[in-house]
């Protein structure tokens, strides 16, 4: 034990240092990869005119490429991939169960119906924007799956830890398949042939219509989802013994589960209004960090945050480049990459 401990903390002191580099080589590159190809003296040439005003000669519309398309996309891919893991590293740990995620507790299909009834359906006349549908489609896709669950279990987050679980794992999966048929129906009733066609491309995951007024917004969720589960860091390490180690602890289980949940909600609605709905990041990500760096938050967060980044941004690169003069949905790519790498995950699980 004493010898796997130490190779641990150096890849994760080294990794918090370096995150900054990584991240920004990250976003670089992503906005230096596109379906045009951009000489990187030219990437080099924009960011610096527009970041410190150095003056120098770059083609205006190259300079529009760059600058008012390819960097917010990137800042938001690597935005909403941090969001994302750290869905994951929230819900893995308070259920205690390594399939948890976004897509499993019914949050991402609740916010894609409430995205979908204001852009399709109009709800609201127009009133109610896109970000707003989402966020009130997760949070009460959130509210079905736990007063299910509370129905089942009698106690979401009390005592009966594996009853508690269990039912909120089971909520979540009939309150995804829920929100995904009314998604359908509300597409199928008010969409027409092009819009529908639109609409499908989105819910896979799209980031071809961000600009800088999406950036603030992602941003936001996910430097505050950072910054709350390292202050929750010591809770989330109690869930490891479950919801009666962790009240033995002196955890207040129902509302450190509540806030958590309902901080993930409020994420997942943000990040799947501007995006669409983009699986296996939170599946994924959290895994293969628990692996390289610990079960331990302080660790486990950072980590995770840094990695779902980092994947977002190359899926979205890979996105772009795979097929020639065709983007492919982003879901599609990570899609691709999450299943096998989950599966292999299990093995590894399976044979310790």
């Amino acid at each position: 034990m004493t010898m796997e401990a130490a190779p641990v903390r150096a890849v994760t002191w080294r990794g918090l240092w370096l995150a900054p580099v990584v991240l920004g080589m990250t976003i670089l590159a992503g906005t230096a990869i596109g379906e045009t190809r951009l000489p990187f003296v030219t990437v080099l040439g924009t960011l610096a005119n527009h970041l410190w005003g150095a003056g120098y000669p770059v083609d205006g519309i190259e300079a529009g490429i760059i600058w008012s398309y390819r960097l917010p996309r990137a800042v938001v891919a690597a935005c909403c991939g941090a969001g994302l893991a750290l869905t994951g590293v929230v819900l893995q740990a308070l259920l205690r169960n390594p399939l948890a995620d976004p897509y499993l507790m019914g949050l991402s299909a609740g916010a894609s119906t409430g995205a979908v009834l204001v852009t399709v359906a109009g709800l609201g006349g127009g009133a109610i924007s896109m970000s707003l549908g989402a966020l009130t489609g997760a949070l009460l896709a959130f509210g079905c799956v736990a007063v299910l669950a509370r129905a089942v279990s009698g106690d979401v987050g009390g005592g009966r830890a594996t009853q508690a679980a269990a039912a909120l794992i089971l909520a979540g999966i009939a309150g995804s398949q829920l929100f995904n048929a009314l998604t359908a129906f509300i597409i199928a009733r008010s969409a027409n042939a092009e819009q529908a066609r639109g609409i499908m491309f989105w819910l896979m995951g799209n980031l071809s219509g961000i600009r800088w007024d999406d950036v603030g917004a992602c941003m936001a969720v996910s430097v505050a989802g950072v910054a709350l589960c390292l202050w929750h860091r010591r809770g989330l390490d109690a869930f490891t013994f479950g919801a009666d180690g962790a009240a033995s602890l002196g955890i207040n289980v129902p509302a450190l589960r509540g806030s958590l949940i309902a901080a993930t909600a409020v994420m997942v609605g943000v990040l799947v209004s501007k995006v669409g709905a983009i699986g296996f990041v939170g599946l994924v990500v959290p895994h293969a960090m628990r692996f390289l760096v610990g079960a331990r938050h302080d660790r486990l967060v950072p980590a995770s945050a840094l990695a779902g980044a980092v994947f977002l941004v190359a899926a979205d690169v890979i996105s772009r480049s795979l097929v020639p003069g065709q983007v492919l949905p982003i879901g599609v790519v990570t899609a691709l990459v999450g299943a096998p790498a989950f599966a292999l995950i299990l093995v590894h699980g399976a044979r310790k």
